[in-house]
């Protein structure tokens, strides 16, 4: 249970940055609904593609309380929409009723750690910034974001240096926006719980936040009781999370001179949230219940989808998460 202090200054975090962190109690928990527009941006092969406008519409009519926007080509990159197109963007969202959850920004902090006279991490942290003011003139408060990949040959320290540097810079960049960094468990560097929960401890600034997903510890080997561990362990921190439901497709290599196959790593494809697949969501998001988590549940499509690309199985699958997420309400 959390000490008085303690709950005392997760309110006043919550206050100052605008995303709830969790209660611990699980009757604060509510069910809040997000689609991310990756899964309409024609990005995995055979997807089709939506506009933002159509995007918007598509997700007010399958019955998404909010949006989560991807902020880069082809959606809604800061290059190619100035005052007057983030006016009207705000607008549309408004009138449709949705929720603008948050932006997807794409981080990769370690970039160019064998160059090192070319200043990267200022560089994300300034296109970071500029997704800041982008969200806080379209009306939301959090920006999602990544760490960095490992890259060989470089030592790890020095790539993680970097990652430190680049949320601390692009932290004091959202800040003058009002806006939450939400650093998801994608990229390599504190990929799993407990690294990020140090990276979060040296980070130390009140609006760089952590968006955990089941998705990549599920991929890592862990079981779902360790990963409800990891919910725990990043509480104070959680302002967000993915979802995403996967299966594992093997894969083998002939080897003539054997005259037999060799496995290699399987190949990973997605599928609707509500078939069995390799995350246990059930675990999972009774874990966030259970700590009041405060966030929406993101929805994305980031993968060849079975059954295809096509808007119709789009669409089927994206009701089929808001079918799956009822019983938890």
């Amino acid at each position: 249970m959390k000490s008085l202090a303690s709950m005392i200054m997760l309110l006043v975090f919550s206050q100052l940055w605008g995303q709830a962190v969790p209660t611990g109690n699980p009757s604060d928990f509510q069910v809040k609904t997000c689609l991310h527009s990756v899964s309409y941006a024609g990005v995995w092969r055979g997807h089709s593609f939506l506009s933002v406008d159509d995007f918007l519409v598509k997700a007010k009519e399958l019955g998404y309380d909010g949006v989560m926007l991807v902020a880069k080509r082809p959606h809604v990159s800061p290059f190619d929409y100035d005052q007057q197109a983030r006016q009207r963007l705000r607008q549309k969202i408004k009138d449709l009723g949705l929720e603008l959850v948050g932006l997807a920004g794409y981080t990769d902090f370690t970039a160019g750690c064998d160059k090192p006279g070319i200043p990267n991490v200022e560089i994300q942290a300034s296109y970071v910034g500029e997704v800041a003011k982008l969200a806080h003139d379209l009306g939301t408060d959090m920006v999602r974001i990544f760490t960095g990949y490992i890259r060989p040959d470089i030592p790890y320290d020095k790539q993680y240096a970097m990652v430190v540097e680049g949320l601390k810079l692009a932290g004091k960049k959202a800040a003058e926006w009002d806006v939450t960094l939400a650093v998801q468990n994608h990229h390599d560097i504190a990929i799993h719980h407990d690294e990020m929960y140090w990276l979060m401890q040296e980070v130390d600034m009140p609006n760089v936040k952590v968006g955990f997903d089941a998705w990549s510890p599920t991929l890592e080997g862990l079981n779902p009781q360790e990963i409800s561990q990891g919910i725990r362990l990043l509480e104070p921190y959680l302002v967000n999370t993915i979802l995403a439901q996967y299966v594992r497709m093997p894969q083998y290599r002939y080897v003539p001179e054997k005259t037999n196959y060799k496995a290699v790593q399987a190949q990973i494809r997605a599928i609707p949230l509500s078939e069995q697949g390799i995350i246990d969501y059930d675990t999972f998001i009774s874990t966030l219940r259970d700590i009041g988590y405060q966030g929406y549940l993101v929805y994305e499509m980031c993968e060849v989808l079975r059954g295809g690309g096509s808007i119709e199985n789009l669409d089927k699958t994206a009701k089929a998460f808001l079918d799956y997420v009822k019983k938890f309400e």
